[in-house]
């Protein structure tokens, strides 16, 4: 009897024995899942994109410049000379502003990836790196939107007030115009690193910035709104120079056509402007898309930085969460502007808008083209005599 009972004991105390075993090696293995999630987890972070969007901006720019620069051997004695120094300086801007921030923003990526292979806890990058990309990201970031208004300023000028701009706008005026906006912008760049603000990562940890949310101080605050009163105040002028220079070519257009068939002997005269009207249009069309390009994808990032640092000083607590992504969407969108300006002077040479308007109108080019390269000609024999 006791060993009946004794062997139904056991066959009875197996399964349970067996299920405890069990129910103790499942908790250890979703211990284990637990301490493994984060690493488990992890994917690395795409900086391939980084890469790829680095290169094409370099070669993009490099492009840019090698047509910049044929345009300005050509129209060195021109009134294009000035408009193709402020384009040039954009172009390097860009290129400058596309590499170093960039490789700034690579390292970090790399970094941030090698530190959470060994552990779990993602560090800050180190002040004086992040100061150091953030006086680059603010320099790089608002140089190219004060040059785009001076550029707007100029074709206003030589548009409207042709005989002020021959003697007002010159090489020396242009560099000495570049020089400011520069020295402005730099100023700006570097005022936290003359402690007035500071420079702090940024969500998610791979770039550095002016603080925009959380506790802001008094300095902080003024050099985010500085920075994002001269990017909108650059962007607005902009557009209404372009407005006002774009209403002045098409009224002298609209007048052109309707004084020419008056007499014949207007003819000529009429079609002998029509290079310099086409240099006017080639430059008009190409400053409309820049200013265009350059409000499309830096108004989000201005605006997101107005909205946060309205919001924080306000009322100095809330989701920051929300603000954050909003920020980083609007710097990737900004950051595609280094990348579409090139193209600019890429895509809308002389060349292909003479091929665009003899699609148009054949017997308009006609005209313009004779006509262009017999203002060529006038012009060369000029020069051989002067």
């Amino acid at each position: 009897m006791d060993v009946a009972t004794m062997a139904f004991e056991s066959n009875t105390s197996f399964p349970t024995a067996f299920r405890n075993l069990q129910n103790l090696n499942i908790s250890a293995l979703c211990a284990q899942s637990q301490n493994e999630t984060p690493s488990a987890k992890f994917s690395p972070p795409a900086y391939g994109m980084s890469c790829f969007t680095m290169t094409i901006g370099a070669i993009s720019n490099l492009t840019g410049l090698g047509i910049l620069v044929k345009s300005h051997t050509r129209f060195r004695r021109r009134a294009k000379a000035p408009f193709i120094l402020l384009a040039g300086t954009l172009l390097i801007t860009n290129l400058i502003g596309q590499v170093i921030p960039g490789a700034f923003a690579l390292y970090l990526h790399l970094e941030r990836h090698q530190r959470q292979r060994v552990t779990v806890q993602v560090s800050e990058p180190p002040q004086t790196f992040c100061n150091l990309f953030g006086a680059c990201m603010v320099f790089f970031g608002l140089s190219p939107l004060l040059l785009g208004s001076a550029m707007a300023v100029e074709r206003c000028i030589g548009i409207t007030r042709p005989l002020l701009h021959a003697t007002v706008v010159t090489m020396a005026h242009v560099r000495y115009t570049i020089a400011l906006l520069t020295s402005v912008a730099l100023l700006l760049a570097a005022l936290p690193l003359l402690d007035v603000g500071s420079y702090v990562p940024q969500f998610p940890g791979t770039w550095c910035f002016l603080p925009v949310h959380g506790q802001l101080s008094t300095a902080s605050t003024s050099l985010a709104l500085v920075f994002s009163g001269l990017g909108v105040a650059a962007l607005s002028l902009a557009m209404l120079c372009n407005v006002r220079s774009g209403m002045v070519l098409l009224l002298g257009r609209l007048a052109t056509q309707n004084e020419r068939p008056e007499s014949v002997r207007h003819h000529r005269p009429a079609a002998s402007l029509s290079g310099v009207h086409l240099l006017d249009v080639e430059m008009m069309i190409q400053l409309a898309v820049v200013t265009t390009v350059l409000c499309v994808t830096w108004c989000p990032f201005l605006i997101s930085i107005l909205t946060s640092v309205v919001h924080f000083h306000s009322a100095s607590s809330g989701p920051v969460h929300h603000y954050e992504r909003q920020l980083l969407l609007g710097l990737r969108l900004a950051s595609w502007n280094q990348i579409l300006d090139p193209w600019v002077y890429i895509l809308l040479r002389r060349a292909i808008l003479r091929r665009v308007c003899h699609l148009m109108k054949p017997d308009f080019f006609s005209l313009t083209r004779s006509s262009s390269c017999a203002d060529s000609c006038r012009q060369d024999s000029g020069l051989r005599l002067n």
